[in-house]
Parts: structure tokens; C-alpha cells; sequence
């Protein structure tokens, strides 16, 4: 008997691309970056003291551990998120390692400067109370998730570190949500201000919560073809 291979087309796997959200976390981190590189130029290079810089000329160790920290934390970790390197133990691991540090930095020197620095113009006791807040819960986050992965919990280690990064990153998504108050209406005002500020952070973790239910159902799923492919 004469066996006919079949003509019939094989499908493709079509894969979704990798790279638009780690593309899309690095330019929105690329705000606080330049922001961030405009202050070290400002406080090296002998600018005017005013109103608004006062206190980091007055002790620039925490601002420039924040804006270091910062930086290394929200563009390495926009990395995290590109499934290829993910993939990738030795990388993942690495990465971790710079990331643990860089976030616990970045988040105790802001919580450092709430408390220590005198409120700038426009601040108020909302906007306070809002950066004790999240910037406690990101550094809560992070212990979290290095507790997690010490008991090889990965689920859990993923899940709280993506919590720390969108709290990490949210200075970028504070632009957003505050650029266009202030081309069409004008300055905002101190409450106003810390709803603009407070809906980004809550936007980011709100994400973030998406984000890792649906890692977890795409697992439940992959489990569940697993257990009924015939071996």
C-alpha cells in the first residue's frame, strides 16, 4: 500500500509580538530618566537655588540614590517583561539580582525624602500621606517577592514584583495623567495635584493586577492542555 503524504496546508502558529510592552515600559520610564538627568546636571553643574531645588542642594545623597536607583531599576526592569529573556534563567536571575537592590533603593530614599525634605510649593498633606503610601508598598512589594523566591514560590515572586515595578514606574504615568490638566486648564492646585499623582499610581497597579491574573490564567490553561494531551 502506498502511503500519499497530504497536501493539506499545516496552520501556523501565529506568536504575538514581543517587544511593544517592553518598548512601551522604557519609554514611559524614559520621563522620570530625563527628568532624573536634568536634576544631576542641575546639581553639578551650580544652578540658581530656588524654592523648588532648595532642599536637594541642602542634602543631595537621597535624590541622587532615588534618581540613580530609579533609573536602573525601571529600564532594566522593562526587560523583565520580554518573554525571550524571561525564558532565559541565567538572565532572569542576574537581572533580579541588580533589580532587588535597585527597587529597595529607589523606594526607601523616596520614602527617605517624604519625610525629610520639606514639602516643595504645590505639595499638601494628601499628596504626603499618598507617598508614604505607595512608596511603602513598594518597597513591601519587593521584600515580598524576594521572600517568594527564596521558598521557590515563582508565582507569587512574579506576581509581587510586578506590583513593585508598576509602583516604581509610575512617575512616568504621573506625566500622562498630569500633562493634560496642565495644557488645558492651567497649574493644578494642591488637591488637584494629588488626584492627578494618586490616579497614577492606582492606574499602574491596576495594571499590574490585570497583568497577573491574566499570567495566572494563561497557566491554569496551559496545565489543563497539559493533563489531556495523550502521552
Amino acid at each position: 500500500m502506498t502511503i500519499r503524504a497530504s497536501s493539506a496546508p499545516v496552520p501556523r502558529v501565529r506568536r504575538r509580538p514581543q517587544w511593544p510592552v517592553p518598548a512601551g515600559l522604557i519609554l514611559l520610564s524614559l520621563i522620570p530618566v530625563i527628568a532624573g538627568a536634568a536634576r544631576l546636571t542641575e546639581l553639578t553643574g551650580g544652578a540658581v537655588v530656588t524654592a523648588q531645588n532648595a532642599r536637594f542642594f541642602a542634602s543631595p545623597v537621597p535624590v541622587v540614590t532615588h534618581i540613580v536607583s530609579v533609573t536602573i531599576y525601571s529600564l532594566l526592569g522593562a526587560f523583565q517583561f520580554l518573554p525571550a529573556l524571561r525564558g532565559r534563567r541565567g538572565w532572569h536571575r542576574v537581572a533580579g539580582r541588580i533589580l532587588a537592590p535597585a527597587g529597595l533603593l529607589a523606594a526607601l530614599s523616596g520614602l527617605w525624602m517624604t519625610l525629610f525634605y520639606p514639602l516643595p510649593p504645590g505639595d499638601g498633606p494628601a499628596l504626603f500621606v499618598l507617598r508614604l503610601v505607595f512608596g511603602s508598598a513598594m518597597a513591601a512589594s519587593i521584600v515580598l517577592g524576594i521572600a517568594a523566591i527564596v521558598r521557590r514560590d515563582f508565582v507569587q515572586h512574579g506576581a509581587w514584583m510586578t506590583r513593585g515595578y508598576a509602583i516604581g514606574v509610575a512617575a512616568g504615568t504621573q506625566a500622562l495623567t498630569g500633562l493634560p490638566w496642565i495644557l488645558l486648564v492651567g497649574p493644578p492646585d494642591e488637591p488637584t495635584r494629588a488626584v492627578l499623582l494618586g490616579a497614577a499610581w492606582v492606574l499602574n497597579v491596576a495594571v499590574a493586577e490585570y497583568v497577573i491574573r491574566r499570567r495566572a490564567r494563561r497557566s491554569v490553561r496551559a496545565a489543563v492542555a497539559g493533563a489531556v494531551t495523550p502521552g
